[in-house]
């Protein structure tokens, strides 16, 4: 495998499920030091170093696109992380939980009587353009220098402002209640388990985030994305 860490590289890796971000960065990070002297000359003495950084997290329950910044590329990450971004995934109407995705435990069931295909395509129309949006409790974003799903895992109450986020497309591909399938385009900063939890709150009823996939960030797709181990696998094996 062929790398110049000399000018820098964006590598697209489909982060595996229950990985976190920064696990896929610090295992690439190790692999890469400990590999170094295959990709550039090292001067007698020099500790094998490199910088690595992603453009955009992903939950540890989403799988997906993650573009990682290698060298100089790192310079480039928030230009990269401000892109339109494409998900697909399904959302479990009738029940929420507190991080709205299967992180946590159900703490509320609801109705889904009243809900047909009709009422949940026209819910789908109020989710698209210019949107104010609450972010998770149980997300990285910091509060007073600490993040939320740390004030939330010690109980404190605290104030969250909303965001202005913009949905370019949000569509409802496949109904099985109580699953509902989806495509969304959306701006930098978009929660899609927040959306989800918002689309049950407009049906009347209640949901979280089942499943998400992250497939196109700016002109970056999933479809050209290693999978962790074979990218691993290369450098291992240069």
């Amino acid at each position: 495998m062929n790398l110049n860490l000399e000018q820098g590289e964006v590598l697209l890796i489909d982060k595996p499920l229950n990985w976190t971000s920064f696990d896929v960065v610090n295992k690439l990070r190790y692999t890469l030091q400990k590999n170094l002297h295959k990709f550039k000359e090292l001067k007698a003495g020099e500790k094998p170093k490199i910088k690595v950084g992603h453009a955009g997290t992903l939950d540890p329950l989403a799988t997906g696109l993650l573009i990682v910044c290698i060298g100089k590329e790192t310079k480039n990450i928030d230009t990269y992380m401000a892109t339109e971004k494409e998900y697909t995934g399904t959302i479990f109407i009738g029940a929420t939980r507190s991080s709205y995705d299967k992180e946590t435990a159900i703490d509320k069931t609801y109705s889904t009587l009243h809900i047909t295909p009709q009422l949940i395509h026209e819910t789908a129309t109020k989710f698209t353009g210019e949107l104010q949006q609450l972010p998770p409790l149980h997300s990285a974003i910091k509060k007073d220098g600490i993040r939320l799903y740390e004030h939330a895992r010690a109980g404190n109450t605290i104030e969250v402002k909303p965001r202005n986020i913009f949905i370019h497309s949000f569509e409802i591909t496949e109904i099985q209640l109580p699953i509902i399938a989806f495509r969304v385009t959306c701006s930098k900063g978009t929660y899609i388990r927040a959306l989800a939890h918002d689309f049950g709150k407009a049906l009347a009823s209640g949901a979280y985030l089942d499943s998400l996939c992250r497939t196109r960030s700016g002109n970056f797709l999933l479809n050209d994305a290693y999978q962790l181990d074979d990218l691993l696998d290369k450098i291992n094996f240069k």
